[in-house]
């Protein structure tokens, strides 16, 4: 037993050093084996071996000898390395309810491609989308393969492919049916229709995502606290709980769903903000409460929006207006009820409303501060839009591949490079 440890030994070493090299060449632009020496702590001769194998491997570059840098030094010039940033490439994708997106991004998270579509209503009247499973399949590809032809590559220069669902998704990235199969719909096993297109393949939920993206990315609600949710607002709710540094999926992948507001009184569900300012101006139309010749009452229930709701009421309708209040108040509710469970430091509003019903955030947040509630998060919209998602899954894909570095292989060639 001892001598196998000790011969395996020199490997384990060698994949250690190796990996704190790569991690080094991650976090910096070009640098010499005297930085790399003083960040992660060994000799120059292990550091200069370690990076000839990681640009044998694909994954550094050695530049010029630095002159431009070292010319006030004497002696032989220092070797230089750098990251391969573009060796090769991942895609983050938001397959969401109503619209989705991809990404294709370098190995320092730069943005090299991207795609988008939208999925229709079944008619101009309703808010039930058209797309099955099948054709939810068909439509992550084709903007997959768009986002791939924006970015100048093919599937060859994949090492990670993360897709986002507006669903629970289980740690093989599956989802159960749920009520009336629309989780099944909303992840029609995808992990199994991208398989193959590149080394890692994951399915993630939605606001996990998110979550993520606003830890990282610049803007990032989440970079300053250590626990917070990030809670996606819109058709439903579904939040991602960054927990002491840690996002919790919980067994299933159902840690963030919020079914139980079911049983919250003053909540009673867990629909969205966006569908249910439409359906109370509905009924206030419908009812005769929204005059003909006012602001809401103008509106046709069959087309309104919840923007259309916020303009009423910033034109002065009193119903739009409480509409408004009330969904600031359900709001607050749903946030004091979630932090009193995880006590957290802030809730993050991204989503649909994030951008439509701000002012329903801002009445929130300051009922929130004013309840007197010793656990009462802060409340912030978020900064990130409609790309939170996204952002969240080309993020979650490069840490996987950073994770796994050393399983893979990159391109030989960089993009634009011709091939061989």
């Amino acid at each position: 037993m001892t001598s196998s440890v000790t011969a395996s030994s020199p490997q384990v070493l060698r994949t250690l050093n190796a990996r704190g090299i790569l991690e080094h060449a991650w976090g910096t632009q070009a640098f010499t084996a005297t930085d790399a020496m003083a960040s992660v702590g060994l000799t120059r001769s292990t550091v200069i071996g370690v990076c000839d194998e990681l640009v044998e491997k694909g994954w550094l570059d050695e530049l010029g000898d630095g002159r431009e840098f070292l010319a006030a030094r004497k002696g032989r010039p220092a070797r230089r390395y750098a990251l391969r940033d573009r060796a090769a490439f991942v895609v983050g994708i938001d397959a969401g309810y109503d619209r989705m997106v991809a990404r294709v991004a370098d190995l320092r998270g730069t943005v090299v491609g991207s795609a988008d579509v939208t999925i229709p209503a079944r008619s101009p009247q309703s808010v039930e989308r058209a797309a099955d499973g099948a054709e939810r399949k068909r439509l992550v590809h084709e903007v997959f393969e768009r986002a791939l032809r924006s970015a100048g590559i093919d599937s060859s220069s994949l090492l990670a492919i993360t897709l986002g669902v507006p669903a629970p998704v289980d740690e093989v990235g599956r989802s159960p049916e749920g009520k009336n199969g629309f989780w099944g719909v909303m992840n029609p096993d995808l992990g199994r229709a991208f398989a193959g297109l590149a080394p890692l393949v994951t399915v993630e939920n939605d606001a996990n995502l998110a979550a993520l993206a606003e830890r990282a990315a610049p803007g990032g609600q989440g970079r300053e606290v250590s626990s917070y949710i990030s809670m996606l607002v819109g058709e439903g709710i579904g939040s991602g709980l960054m927990i002491d540094g840690r996002l919790v999926r919980g067994r299933r992948g159902g840690a963030g769903e919020m079914r139980f507001l079911d049983y919250v009184d003053g909540v009673g569900s867990a629909d969205g903000l966006a569908l249910q300012a439409r359906r109370w101006a509905s009924e206030a139309i419908a009812s005769g409460r929204a005059a003909e010749d006012t602001p809401l009452g103008w509106l046709k229930p069959e087309t309104l929006t919840e923007r259309d709701v916020a303009q009423a009421a910033e034109a002065g309708d009193p119903v739009a207006r409480a509409i408004l209040d009330r969904l600031a108040e359900r709001l607050a509710r749903i946030c004091i009820v979630l932090s009193d469970l995880l006590d957290v430091d802030r809730v993050i509003i991204g989503g649909a409303v994030s951008s439509s019903l701000p002012t329903v955030i801002d009445v929130a947040a300051r009922l929130i501060a004013e309840s007197g509630d010793p656990t009462a998060p802060e409340l912030f919209a978020s900064a990130l839009g409609g790309a939170a998602v996204s952002a969240g899954a080309v993020e979650h894909a490069l840490s996987l591949v950073r994770e796994r570095a050393l399983d893979l292989q990159p391109s030989a060639r960089e993009i634009g490079e011709p091939a061989v």
